[in-house]
């Protein structure tokens, strides 16, 4: 089995260290302008919330890559607020990566404003990460510069900017019984692979002891291949950071549909 540090050697695309923080490596593909197809442009007319807005052809515009607090929850308010001081009544162009429309049939896309002679200006995904506006939560078979959200989202928890003021969002750690509290939400989970298994190509990562009753992420066979510069059952004795919805099976369990969904640490 390749040790831990065959397994960063081989997946590192880009580090960032920030302020002296723990360097983080990220498992993914960058963002290259020619994967990106270009999309719509047109006016920003309302924003109903902060990861969604509407333009002024009726298109309405989901932002890809990024989650931002429900309705509900602390700091909504302020993530409609900030990406409406960002975009509203500009001028923006979207550009997909993916999958173009949700299952919504909003657009689903990156968004930049555009600059008066009409050329991409901010990057607005990265914006609301680096205001501490939106937590990095890509999709499969998405093009997205993660690593850059990543490096973003590190240094607005690291300054307690936004949402990462509030303890609600903060970064858990492996306790069954805590996570439990959690169910149906979406949560960052960071602790160390005790021990993985493969279970007729299903990947186990435990956190624990017993995997019946601790924490434990799960790689659905059908999404093993997406796994193509690291294997997940290679991270046994890894200090990871997983993100992904709350749920019981067994114990609390988060599925990992795609690499950039999790994080290594060193």
């Amino acid at each position: 089995m390749p040790s831990r540090y065959d397994i960063r050697l081989r997946t590192t695309r880009r580090a960032a260290l920030i302020g002296g923080a723990a360097l983080t490596l990220s498992i993914a593909s960058g963002m290259k302008a020619a994967d990106l197809k270009p999309g719509e442009s047109g006016r920003v007319k309302t924003v109903p919330s902060g990861d969604v807005v509407n333009l002024d052809s009726g298109l309405r515009v989901r932002l890809a890559g990024i989650a931002t607090p429900r309705r509900d929850d602390p700091f909504a308010r302020e993530a409609r607020e900030g990406l409406a001081g960002l975009v509203r009544g500009r001028e923006v162009r979207l550009s997909y990566g993916g999958d173009p429309r949700d299952r919504y049939g909003r657009a689903l896309a990156q968004l930049h404003t555009l600059s008066p002679a009409g050329g991409n200006d901010l990057w607005v995904q990265a914006e609301m990460v680096r205001l501490g506006l939106a937590r990095v939560y890509s999709w499969p078979d998405e093009v997205l510069d993660v690593d850059t959200l990543y490096a973003l989202e590190a240094e607005a928890r690291q300054l307690g900017r936004g949402l990462w003021s509030d303890a609600t969002y903060r970064i858990r750690g492996p306790e069954p019984n805590a996570l439990a509290q959690h169910v149906d939400s979406l949560q960052i989970v960071e602790g160390i692979v005790t021990s993985t298994a493969d279970v007729r190509g299903r990947a186990y990562l435990n956190f624990g002891a017993d995997y019946r009753t601790d924490f434990t992420v799960a790689v659905a066979k059908k999404h093993r291949k997406r796994f193509t510069e690291f294997d997940p059952v290679d991270l046994e004795g890894a200090r990871i950071r997983v993100r992904g919805w709350i749920e019981l099976t067994n114990g609390p369990m988060i599925w990992a549909s795609h690499p950039a969904r999790i994080e290594v640490l060193s």
